[in-house]
């Protein structure tokens, strides 16, 4: 059972959705266009609960504000920095998706995350040429990137590719449910950190 506390941070308040477990913790944070409850990161913290994690899903301050547009890197990053500093330490793994995935890989090793779980990581802006591989590749520690098959952002090499799913998880109908997939992946990366 989730339960919901607000914290302050220097981009104003955050909201935390916290589930208990006790071999580690994984903190998520959402994406641009969507919240805490979106169908992947619950699998991914339905995939942490499994393996024993407690889970903490991030609301950035801008979302609990009820602003629609998400806020510049640089104050994402110090809004989730200040805030993933003050949680217990055991071992840690930060993640998210889409957004929260790139603040996740911006900030690992500031936190001294063991790991990062990377869930519809946009590697390239649909229309655009800038690629974003370069803060994928900024973590110095495993980087589990799961991603859509027809994902409109491409898919990253060495990501665990889910056949059929877009952008945010979603398939048609002859595929598969992608989210025991998403589950059983970040079940699997959690029980190899120590």
């Amino acid at each position: 059972m989730s339960t919901t506390r607000t914290v302050a941070t220097p981009r104003g308040p955050a909201r935390l959705h916290v589930d208990r477990g006790t071999a580690g913790l994984l903190v998520l944070g959402h994406g641009a266009g969507g919240g805490p409850d979106a169908p992947d990161l619950l699998a991914a913290r339905d995939g942490a609960l499994d393996a024993g994690w407690s889970v903490v899903r991030f609301e950035q301050p801008w979302r609990v504000a009820g602003r629609r547009v998400a806020e510049a890197p640089v104050h994402l990053d110090a809004a989730w920095l200040a805030t993933v500093r003050r949680l217990p330490r055991r071992p840690l793994v930060v993640g998210g998706r889409s957004s929260g995935a790139r603040v996740a890989c911006r900030t690992a090793d500031a936190l001294g995350a063991a790991a990062v779980v990377a869930l519809a990581f946009p590697l390239v802006p649909p229309g655009r040429d800038a690629s974003r591989a370069d803060e994928l590749a900024l973590p110095s520690v495993p980087v589990l990137v799961v991603q859509g098959s027809r994902d409109v952002f491409g898919v990253p090499a060495g990501a665990r590719v889910v056949e059929g799913a877009d952008h945010g998880f979603r398939v048609r109908r002859q595929d598969a449910d992608p989210l025991p997939q998403v589950r059983a992946l970040v079940r699997e990366l959690l029980q190899t950190v120590t």
